[in-house]
C-alpha cells in the first residue's frame, strides 16, 4: 500500500514576495482598522445606529484580538450623519425651596463652565457690593429714622402711663433685667415693705387697685410696642431688600439678558435673586457662625449655595468616547462627598462628582466584563440605569448600611448611552444562562475572529497591519523579508498554512521585541534576523520545562528507541502546554496480551489518570478491533494498554492509531519500528482523524532523535487531514529536504501499520486476510488460540 510522503514544500507556506508591491513599512499605509474582523465591525455598527433602549454590545472574544483597539478605531472615525444623540452640558445647582434635592440645568455643549464662571463673577461683585450699599449715609439716614419713629411711638406711650401713675402716687421703673415695675409712691421716695405695710388697710387696697388698672394699660402698651417693633422690623426688611434689590438686579439684568434664551437659566437666576434677598445675612456678616458655613472649605469668598457645580463638560462636538479601567460603584454612578467644618460633617451639591456614565452621556462607554462583575452592586446599578435610561445619584453607603444619616437625593439625569462591554466566551454564556436581563440590555453580540484566511490580498492587509504597528510605536521600519516572516509566524500561530492569526497583541509583542533587537544592534531597520532573532529569545524565555524534559531523555530517565524494532511498542506523540508555551514530547506506548474475552484494558483509565476524550478513543479502537477480529468469535485475547512512564493526568484521542498499531503488532507478533512516530486519532471505520499541535509534536520527536542520534530512516506520521496544518521549523525543514527526516500523511490507521512493519497490511476477502499480512498473521494466531 502506497504511502504519500510530504515533500519539504508540504510543510512550510512561504510569502511570495514578488507579490508585494513595497519594500518597507515606510512606503506601506498603515491600516487604520483591525485586520480580519469584518463580522464584528458590521455589530458594532448596526448597533450604533440603532437608538432604541437595549442595542449594547457585547464584544466576545479570546484576549489579544484587538478589541478594544478596533471598536476604537472604529468610533473615533465613526461619523453620526446627524442621527448621533444630542450632547449637553450637565450642571448641578441648590433648590432654593428643598436644599437635599439639587436640581440639573441642562445646558447646551461648552455652556456649562462660562456660565459657572458668570456665576463666580457675580458672586464677587455681589460679595464687595452689598456691604457698600448698606454702608452708606442715605441707608444710616432712613434707618435712622425708622429707629427715631418706633422711639418716638415707644416714648410717648410709656411717656403718657408714667405722667398718669404719677398723678396717683404710682412711679412706672425699669428694672436692671430690662422690666417695666409699677411701684407705689410715699412721697418722693418709693414704698419700702415696711412702710407699705405700715399704711392703713384701705389705703393698701387702693394702690393695689390703682396698680393693677395701670398695669392692664402696660401690658397693652407692651402688646402696642411689639406690634410697632415687628413693624419696624418689617420696614427695615423693606429697606434692605429694596437697597439690595437695586444691587442684585443691577448684576442680575445683563445675566439674563445675556441667557435670556436659555429658560432653565433664567428660572434659575430669578430663584437665585430671590434667595439672596432672603439671606442678606450671608453677605452682610452678621452673624459670624453662619456666614462661615457658607463660605466653607471653598478658596474663594463665595457662598456655597450660589455654586454652579459643572458634572459634565462636553469640550467637542463629537460624541464622548469614554474607556472605564476600573470599574467601582463611584467611578461609574458618580458619587457625594462629604466636608467637615469645626468637627461638623456636611455635604450640598457642590460635593456632587460625576462618573464614567455622566461623562459618556450621549457617546459610549467601553469597560471589561469581568472587572464589572467582579465589584460590588455595580452590574445591579448598571442594569437600573440601564432599563431606567436616568442616572440616579444615591449614595452607596446608606443603601448597603441600611443608614439613616441625611444624604442628598439629586435630580435624576436623562441617560442616552452605548454600552460595549469586552469579555470572553465563559463571561458571556454565564450571563446569558443566569442574568435573564442581559439579553434584553444587550442585544447586539460582536463575535471576533480567532483567524482569517490567508491569502494574497489577506497577506498585502496583514502587511498594512504590521506598519500600523510600526507607526504608531514609532519603530524601526521592516523590510519585505521582515513582513513576510512576521506573516509566516502568523500562520504559524493559527496552526494552518491557509489561514493568519488574528492575535493582534502577540505580533504586536513579536514587533516591539525585534524593534529592540535592531535598535541594539544599531541597524537602521528590522530585517529578516532581527524577527528570527526575536523569536528565539523569545522561546528561550519560556522553555525552562521543555528543556528540563529533553535532558531526561538525554541522561537515559526517560526510556525510548528512536532506532530498531520492538513488539507491542510504539512511539506516540503528545503535546505539553504551560501558560505561555507549548511543546511536544514522544511517549512511549506499550500493549502486552494474555488470554482473555477480548477487552481492552486502558490502564491510565482503571488508575483515573486518563480523562473522558482518551478513555472514548481507546473504545473506539476497541470497537475497529472487534470490526477486524471478532466478525464470527470473540477475540480470545485481554490486551493492557497503556503510557509507560507517564506520572500525570492523559487526555486526548490523538494517540488512538499509535495505540491500534501498538495492539496488531502485539496480536501478529510483527515488530513496529521505532524510528517512526506516530500521532492521529481513528474512527471505528479506521479513517484517520485530524489532531492538534501537529507541528509542536513532529518538532518534539525531531529534537528527541537528534539526542537519541539521527539517522535517515527517522520520520513521524500524521493524518493526512493535518497536512495544511504544518509550518515547520527551518531545521526540520533542512532534514526532510535532505532526506534525513520523513513525514508520511496517511487516510487510514491500515497505511501507518504497513508503513511501520514493513509489511502489506491485509484487505478482508471471503472468508479472511491474506495469510501473509499483518493482518492475516494476527488472525492465524487468534484463529490457532480459539481451536
Amino acid at each position: 500500500m502506497a504511502v504519500q510522503k510530504l515533500h519539504p514544500k508540504d510543510l512550510y507556506l512561504a510569502v511570495n514576495q514578488d507579490k508585494f508591491e513595497f519594500s518597507s513599512t515606510k512606503h506601506l499605509e498603515p491600516l487604520d482598522e483591525i485586520v480580519g474582523q469584518e463580522r464584528a465591525q458590521q455589530a458594532v455598527e448596526f448597533a450604533m445606529s440603532i437608538k432604541e433602549k437595549g442595542y449594547n454590545i457585547y464584544a466576545v472574544g479570546r484576549n489579544g484580538l484587538g478589541k478594544r483597539t478596533m471598536v476604537l478605531r472604529y468610533l473615533n472615525r465613526h461619523d453620526p450623519n446627524g442621527d448621533a444623540s444630542p450632547l449637553y452640558d450637565w450642571c448641578y445647582v441648590a433648590d432654593f425651596d428643598e436644599p437635599r434635592t439639587p436640581k440639573v440645568l441642562k445646558l447646551q455643549p461648552g455652556m456649562g463652565t462660562p456660565f459657572k464662571k458668570d456665576i463666580e463673577k457675580l458672586m464677587m461683585r455681589m460679595v464687595k457690593a452689598l456691604p457698600l450699599a448698606f454702608d452708606n449715609e442715605m441707608y444710616y439716614s432712613r434707618s435712622e429714622q425708622l429707629k427715631n419713629q418706633l422711639a418716638q411711638k415707644q416714648q410717648a406711650a410709656l411717656g403718657n402711663l408714667t405722667t398718669e401713675a404719677k398723678d396717683q402716687n404710682v412711679s412706672l421703673t425699669l428694672t436692671t433685667q430690662g422690666d417695666y415695675q409699677l411701684v407705689a409712691m410715699n412721697g418722693e421716695e418709693p414704698h419700702t415693705e415696711e412702710s407699705f405695710e405700715a399704711l392703713p388697710q384701705a389705703e393698701q387696697e387702693k394702690f393695689e387697685e390703682i396698680i393693677s388698672a395701670l398695669e392692664v394699660k402696660l401690658r397693652g402698651i407692651a402688646r402696642e410696642m411689639t406690634d410697632w417693633e415687628e413693624e419696624f422690623s418689617d420696614k427695615i426688611q423693606k429697606l434692605n431688600e429694596e437697597v439690595a434689590l437695586g444691587v442684585v438686579s443691577h448684576f442680575i439684568k445683563p445675566l439674563k439678558k445675556q441667557y435670556r434664551g436659555h429658560s432653565e437659566i433664567k428660572e434659575y437666576l430669578s430663584a437665585m435673586q430671590k434667595d439672596i434677598l432672603e439671606n442678606l445675612d450671608i453677605f452682610l456678616e452678621e452673624s459670624e457662625d453662619q456666614v462661615a458655613l457658607a463660605y466653607a472649605a471653598l478658596d474663594r469668598k463665595m457662598p456655597r449655595r450660589y455654586q454652579v457645580n459643572v458634572l459634565v463638560s462636553q469640550d467637542s462636538e463629537r460624541f464622548p468616547i469614554v474607556v472605564e479601567e476600573s470599574p467601582n460603584y463611584h467611578t461609574i454612578f458618580g458619587y457625594i462627598e462629604n466636608a467637615t467644618y469645626k468637627g461638623t460633617v456636611f455635604t450640598d451639591f457642590s460635593l456632587i462628582r460625576s462618573g464614567s456614565l455622566h461623562r459618556a452621556n450621549g457617546g459610549v462607554l467601553l469597560m471589561d466584563a469581568v472587572k464589572v462583575l467582579e465589584r460590588p452592586f455595580v452590574w445591579d446599578g448598571l442594569k437600573r440605569a440601564l432599563r431606567s435610561r436616568k442616572l440616579n445619584l444615591s449614595s452607596l453607603e446608606r443603601e448597603v448600611t441600611l443608614s439613616g444619616t441625611i444624604s442628598l437625593e439629586p435630580e435624576p439625569i436623562p441617560l442616552d448611552v452605548k454600552i460595549i462591554l469586552f469579555g470572553d466566551y465563559q463571561t458571556y454564556q454565564l450571563l446569558v444562562h443566569y442574568d435573564p436581563d442581559f439579553s434584553e440590555l444587550f442585544r447586539v453580540t460582536a463575535d471576533f475572529e480567532d483567524e482569517m484566511d490567508r491569502t494574497d490580498g489577506s497577506e498585502a492587509q496583514y502587511a498594512r497591519f504590521i506598519s500600523s504597528i510600526v507607526h504608531d510605536n514609532n519603530m524601526l521600519h521592516c523590510d519585505r523579508k521582515a513582513i513576510a516572516r512576521i506573516i509566516e509566524y502568523s500562520s504559524r500561530q493559527a496552526e494552518d498554512q491557509n489561514k493568519l492569526s488574528l492575535h493582534s497583541a502577540d505580533i504586536a509583542n513579536l514587533l516591539r521585541e525585534t524593534n529592540y533587537t535592531a535598535r541594539a544592534a544599531n541597524a537602521t531597520m528590522i530585517r529578516v534576523a532581527h524577527v528570527e532573532q526575536a523569536l528565539l529569545r523569545q522561546e528561550k524565555r519560556v522553555s525552562r520545562l521543555q528543556d528540563q524534559m529533553l535532558h531526561t531523555f538525554r541522561n537515559g530517565t526517560t526510556l525510548i528507541d528512536t532506532q530498531g524494532e520492538v513488539t507491542g511498542q510504539i512511539n506516540g506523540l503528545s503535546v505539553i502546554s504551560t501558560s505561555d508555551h507549548r511543546f511536544g514530547i514522544p511517549n512511549r506506548i506499550t500493549a502486552t496480551t494474555s488470554w482473555g474475552e477480548g477487552e481492552v484494558m486502558d490502564i491510565e483509565r482503571s488508575v483515573k489518570l486518563g480523562g473522558r476524550i482518551h478513555s472514548k478513543g481507546v473504545m473506539i479502537l476497541t470497537a475497529y478491533l472487534s470490526s477486524l477480529f471478532g466478525k464470527s468469535a470473540k477475540i480470545p485475547l485481554t490486551t493492557h494498554l497503556t503510557f509507560e512512564q507517564s506520572y500525570g493526568g492523559v487526555d486526548g484521542d490523538s494517540a488512538s492509531m499509535a495505540e491500534l498499531c501498538a495492539i496488531i503488532s502485539a496480536f501478529s507478533g510483527c515488530a513496529l519500528n521505532q524510528s517512526i512516530a506516530i500521532t492521529g486519532s481513528m474512527n471505528q471505520f479506521g479513517q484517520a482523524q485530524p489532531i492538534g499541535g501537529v507541528n509542536e509534536k513532529i518538532e518534539g520527536f525531531f529534537d528527541v532523535c537528534t539526542i537519541k542520534g539521527r539517522h535517515a530512516r527517522q520520520g513521524v506520521i500524521i493524518p493526512q487531514s493535518n497536512a495544511h496544518n504544518l509550518m515547520l521549523r527551518k531545521d526540520v525543514l533542512a532534514a526532510v529536504e535532505k532526506g534525513d527526516f520523513h513525514i508520511w500523511a496517511i487516510h487510514h490507521v491500515s497505511e501507518a501499520i504497513s508503513l511501520l512493519t514493513g509489511e502489506e497490511t491485509g484487505i478482508w476477502q471471503e472468508g479472511g486476510y491474506p495469510p501473509d499480512s499483518v493482518l492475516g498473521i494476527a488472525q492465524n494466531k487468534l484463529n490457532a488460540m480459539r481451536k
